[in-house]
């Protein structure tokens, strides 16, 4: 078998080598790419460039919500549930019944969305200053979230009943609110594996769970009819070694022809029916990439047909994770409950969350959601370094947010009620920042993950600007006059006009000496998260 780099496959590419006959090309006569300036190749979609509405809009919210957030367990439910001896395992078995009779399908029929009011919470989001909202496609788990015209378990079918994109594209769009899609599904095939075990002790030991059923054995269920191997995707041997892999890999099980296909025929369903202005894929770079061309393919086809819709105009955001420098030409870097500690050239995005990524009662609890201050002064640090937030608020399985998360978002609204013009239509600073968390080395782990690492003091200035103001946010509340080392005399930052501080009408005095800009502490703080001094520059 002959072996060559996907670097001569798809032009671009920098972290695996894959037999040329084992990459799956989809087939694109039931849904064609639209005709247009990109073709499914790198080198053609580093044509991309960032509309400047993203770039001005800065902040987003996000549904993360589908049926693992039924069991109020927390992420990968549907995963963990099949892990004998899991605290989701034991939970499971003790709320549901065992995985070898009642598995994640019947979860999915327990969720219902009950008191899902979508207008009313893009509403709130709005209010809490959110420029763009997005929903949850599918998940893991397989199960579409939309009338899937490709794929039998859907909401509409099954579970709620009910079409949750379309209502979610309605609401957003009441509100006036750019509408996104998150695709996670092309992970079912590898991340659902334990399904298809069986305990290895106990009364059911040996007993397999239900990931291997068959549509014929549905017959006189709930789900006559349905196949449960178009939901868990097992009928195929399980990967090599021990865990998942988030890679496709020698040690994976290669997709087949037709799962690759599948997704790339929903996913494309998904992107026609609802013209989304942003679309995340949870995937290094893209979908099924490099093990299918379905992702290079469906990535075409979204800067095509955005273009079609705008007049010629591309003003779609598509995102993609841990990507080569050359990757991040064709699309935007997504970073999973982090950021970089350095700013970036391109736009990029965090995506994070107050809470789990699926809703976790044990989070509620304890009260460990993130604080409206945690969320501003992430917010704040991410906009200097030239990048958006996209956060999450846990919806509950009945489609309700508590009332903890209603007081972060009321907290949030608070700040943006006040400072909202230092976040919105900036653009980094010659300097991001300086202060203590300036010096401090926080890699990004994978696709993230390194949030939480710094703590943010009064000393910790952030920088941004919009024409010829600047925003110096201080990064909690002031005990002492604000020295500011990057607007001293020597550093030659042009002449200060006016200083003044957002959320108060005091008159602010300030002095600017060889090697720094003295603010003198203001009487009246406005809020005890981060305070904004607006400096009008000459």
């Amino acid at each position: 078998m002959k072996i060559i780099s996907l670097r001569v496959i798809f032009l671009l590419c920098s972290f695996t080598v894959v037999a040329q006959d084992k990459i799956v090309v989809v087939n694109t006569n039931n849904e064609p790419i639209a005709s247009g300036k990109f073709e499914p190749t790198w080198q053609s979609l580093s044509q991309y460039k960032v509309p400047d509405w993203f770039r001005n809009a800065k902040f987003g919210i996000w549904a993360h919500w589908g049926p693992q957030c039924q069991p109020e367990q927390g992420d990968w439910y549907a995963r963990g549930m099949y892990e004998e001896g899991s605290d989701y395992y034991k939970w499971h078995v003790q709320h549901y019944g065992h995985p070898s009779k009642v598995g994640f399908k019947d979860v999915i029929q327990d969720w219902k969305a009950q008191n899902w009011d979508p207008e009313k919470l893009v509403k709130l989001y709005k209010r809490a200053g959110a420029q763009y909202f997005f929903a949850m496609a599918n998940h893991h788990d397989n199960l579409d979230l939309w009338d899937s015209k490709y794929q039998e378990w859907n909401s509409v079918r099954v579970g709620p009943k009910k079409d949750i994109i379309n209502g979610w594209s309605r609401a957003a769009k009441k509100e006036g609110l750019p509408f996104g899609l998150s695709v996670h599904a092309a992970h079912a095939w590898m991340w659902y594996e334990t399904a298809q075990g069986a305990d290895k002790s106990g009364e059911f030991s040996g007993i397999p769970y239900d990931g291997k059923l068959t549509k014929a054995a549905g017959k006189g269920t709930w789900w006559e009819g349905l196949d449960p191997q178009e939901l868990y995707a097992q009928n195929h041997e399980p990967s090599k070694g021990k865990g998942w892999n988030w890679e496709w890999q020698d040690k994976s099980s290669w997709p087949s022809q037709a799962y690759c296909e599948n997704f790339y025929n929903r996913t494309m369903d998904l992107i026609n029916l609802y013209n989304p202005d942003l679309l995340y894929f949870d995937d290094t770079a893209l979908p099924l990439y490099p093990a299918s061309d379905a992702g290079l393919k469906i990535a075409a086809h979204y800067y095509n047909h955005n273009m079609a819709t705008h007049k010629g105009k591309l003003e779609a955001v598509l995102f993609g994770k841990i990507l080569s420098d050359k990757q991040k030409q064709c699309m935007v870097w997504d970073v999973e409950r982090g950021a970089p500690d350095k700013p970036q050239e391109k736009a990029w995005q965090t995506c994070t969350c107050i809470g789990d990524w699926h809703y976790n009662r044990k989070v509620y609890d304890e009260n460990r959601y993130k604080s409206a201050a945690s969320v501003i002064c992430a917010l704040v640090d991410i906009v200097s370094k030239n990048g958006n937030l996209l956060l999450n608020i846990p919806v509950r399985g009945d489609g309700t947010i508590d009332e903890k998360e209603v007081a972060v978002l009321e907290g949030i609204a608070a700040w943006m009620d006040i400072n909202k013009e230092s976040i919105f239509e900036t653009r980094p600073w010659k300097l991001y920042g300086e202060g203590p968390a300036v010096d401090l080395s926080n890699p990004i782990n994978s696709q993230g993950f390194n949030e939480g690492k710094i703590q943010y003091s009064a000393k910790d200035i952030r920088y941004n600007q919009k024409g010829n103001i600047l925003y110096a946010t201080v990064m909690g509340k002031p005990t002492e006059n604000i020295s500011l080392k990057s607007l001293a005399k020597k550093e030659a930052t042009g002449k200060i006009k006016k200083i003044e501080l957002l959320g108060s009408k005091e008159k602010i005095s300030w002095k600017q000496v060889a090697d720094s800009l003295i603010i003198i502490k203001p009487k009246s703080i406005p809020n005890n998260i981060a305070i904004v001094f607006k400096i009008a520059m000459k």
